[in-house]
């Protein structure tokens, strides 16, 4: 009788396994599947997340000012983020495009004139010598500097092709995150909720607190990368003025940019430090070399501070989440990183210390 019953367990217990496997193979299967059907969506919809949480709080107070109206509040914040990126993006564009017709005309015509190179360039580090034999070569007879270097000339066209190529890319799914950022700051209690949900599944009772955190992350790692960027851009543009550099704002623009998309300033600074010993004297020049390099570093200094402020993580956590996201997964991995090494920091903690802290019934949304 007694081994019957357990015969009868053991044979219950296999099948309950036999169908928790296939439950959770099915699953999983269907996850994989939907994954690879999105995965081309994935980083607009990440990047409409992004943006959503980081303009929220302007979102909230425009609703409040047009009477409660939060689609009308959200369609003028989309409507005006659009026309952020189509404006400029369509006049650096077109731009681009009306100078390299109008180069590759003068070429044809031999109306391109080169001015000779001033005799300081032989005295730039390394390069000097060879940048003024080919800068003198240029000036006297270009056509032919042209066909000397046509290996070089050529590869730089095909780079220039591409990187015009990705820029359009680049500016039409940030068009397509920021109509996706509209959508969510919509419902944005939805997907608070939403997202609570979910973080209860991951850490019981905690899900609101998992939600805010996300939310703090993304707002600190975007103000830490947007105010070292506005910091780096201002300062670089008034050492611009003060030597005397043509087009100033031209370049302010460009380390804007530079420093949003995470590409160090010094990648900009040298060569333009270098083009000063060009035509400002030697003692101005070296003031500004040493000023520049130093604006070129400051993020090093302000990133810590300014990454981690208004959340409950340890700075230490949102750095290195937010450095370790960039260099895995690109600009977008500054959230990402962050984001993920900050939740798995805070279940583990939670895990450790045996934390149990109930959400609030009314928790507002962030």
């Amino acid at each position: 009788m007694t081994s019957s019953a357990s015969d009868i367990e053991e044979r219950q217990f296999s099948r309950n396994m036999m169908t928790s496997f296939i439950q959770i193979a099915t699953l999983v299967i269907l996850v994989s599947a939907c994954l690879v059907i999105v995965g081309p969506f994935v980083a607009i919809i990440v990047w409409g997340i992004i943006l959503a949480v980081a303009v929220f709080p302007l979102h909230n107070k425009l609703t409040a000012v047009l009477g409660g109206r939060a689609k009308w509040s959200a369609t003028l914040i989309t409507l005006i983020g659009l026309a952020v990126v189509i404006v400029p993006g369509w006049l650096v564009i077109d731009s681009s495009l009306s100078t390299a017709h109008s180069l590759q005309a003068n070429i044809e015509d031999g109306g391109l004139n080169i001015p000779p190179p001033n005799e300081n360039v032989k005295g730039w580090p390394v390069i000097g010598e060879k940048a003024w034999a080919v800068w003198s070569d240029a000036s006297e007879n270009l056509e032919a500097t042209l066909a000397k270097y046509e290996p070089q000339v050529k590869a730089l066209g095909e780079k220039a092709f591409h990187m015009a190529g990705g820029l359009v890319s680049g500016m039409l799914h940030f068009v397509a995150s920021v109509i996706i950022a509209g959508f969510f700051m919509m419902y944005a209690r939805q997907g608070y909720e939403t997202t609570s949900a979910i973080g209860d599944r991951i850490s019981p009772d905690r899900g609101s607190h998992m939600a805010d955190l996300m939310v703090s992350t993304i707002r600190s790692v975007t103000n830490g990368v947007l105010g070292v960027a506005a910091i780096q851009a201002g300062l670089a543009g008034i050492g611009f003025v003060a030597i005397g550099m043509p087009a100033p704002g031209v370049f302010t623009l460009v380390i804007l940019l530079t420093a949003i998309v995470q590409i160090p300033a010094a990648v900009i600074m040298i060569p333009l430090i270098i083009w000063t010993f060009s035509f400002a004297p030697v003692g101005s020049a070296t003031v500004f070399a040493v000023y520049a390099m130093v604006v070129a570093l400051s993020d090093n200094v302000l990133k810590p501070l300014l990454l981690g402020r208004g959340v409950d993580l340890p700075v230490l956590v949102v750095l290195l989440g937010a450095i370790g996201g960039m260099i895995t997964l690109g600009v977008i991995g500054l959230f990402i990183g962050a984001v993920i090494l900050g939740i798995g920091y805070q279940v583990i903690s939670d895990w450790i210390w045996k934390r149990d802290l109930a959400p609030a019934a009314d928790e507002p949304v962030a």
